[in-house]
């Protein structure tokens, strides 16, 4: 195997999915601590993110390498090309797995027990677009439950203000993958995949209106639970008009479009970081 198949196959070569599954870890982090975060928590869930992603692309690639195969932009993926074995896959799927473990384990108990919840979700994941028009829901779950592991890194116990920011995240991450989504509608529709995408692709601003709107209400019910100050209303603002420009620019049936939204996600999760961790600073 080479370092390409490696790379493709782990998604190593392509950070977006990296971002959005660290930065609700970032979040939490940030809530939980008084001023400035610890950077051995926030390096640690840097790797930790890394290499979940990393398994979680192995293993949705194993599962779904017949349908990847009839999609035109996952036809290329090592596993549904044959360029890499199912064996091989599922050996570097564990070693991944192993080493978040070291990782995960290095962490307070309530940490480790919302790790296998995250499992589950990482486990589940895959097979809810057999079964349900909305997995990106289940993503969400998934993508987003870092938010609570951050905080219990620092606190023994959840309260409400990281369960809003749970909440809010979910949304969030509703809204960008169903944009992402849109690039395979038609092959989705053609060979029998769910999402999100085909279910609201009759009025898709409106419906990305009430996700992110959804996001921006739970983020700001979140930030007055933390009682977050003026700094952080200032970064939640620029993130709404973030969400309006995703939306008036998309433009469901050009590829490119939606890829380019999808990608500047990485601002919205940096800039409510930076809004958590500032606001912290400021008071």
């Amino acid at each position: 195997m080479t370092l390409d198949t490696f790379l493709r196959l782990t998604r190593l070569s392509r950070p977006i999915g990296i971002w959005l599954l660290l930065f609700p870890c970032w979040w939490g982090i940030a809530l939980a601590s008084p001023k400035w975060p610890s950077l051995v928590l926030l390096l640690l869930f840097t790797c930790g993110a890394t290499l979940m992603r990393s398994a979680g692309c192995v293993y949705n690639d194993m599962i779904d390498r017949d349908f990847d195969a009839k999609v035109k932009r996952t036809a290329i993926r090592p596993l549904a090309t044959g360029e890499i074995s199912s064996k091989k896959a599922l050996f570097i799927l564990f070693f991944l797995l192993a080493i978040s473990a070291l990782i995960l384990f290095s962490l307070p108990l309530p940490v480790i027990m919302v790790g296998f919840v995250s499992l589950a979700l990482v486990l589940l994941y895959p097979w809810m677009k057999r079964i349900t028009y909305w997995p990106q829901l289940f993503l969400g779950l998934a993508f987003n439950i870092g938010v609570l592991m951050g905080w219990l890194s620092l606190y023994p116990t959840l309260s409400f203000a990281p369960l809003l920011f749970y909440g809010g995240g979910i949304f969030w991450t509703i809204g960008y993958d169903t944009i992402y989504a849109f690039q395979d509608l038609e092959d989705d529709i053609l060979i029998g995949v769910k999402s999100s995408a085909i279910a609201i692709s009759s009025a898709p601003k409106l419906f990305l209106s009430l996700f992110y709107g959804a996001a921006i209400i739970l983020w700001g019910v979140g930030g007055k639970e933390a009682h977050l100050g003026w700094v952080y209303w200032l970064f939640l603002s620029f993130i709404i008009l973030h969400f309006a420009w995703q939306i008036l620019a998309l433009k469901k049936d050009n590829a490119n479009n939606c890829v380019e939204i999808f990608k500047s996600n990485t601002q919205v999760g940096f800039l409510l970081f930076l809004g958590i961790f500032l606001s912290h600073l400021a008071s």
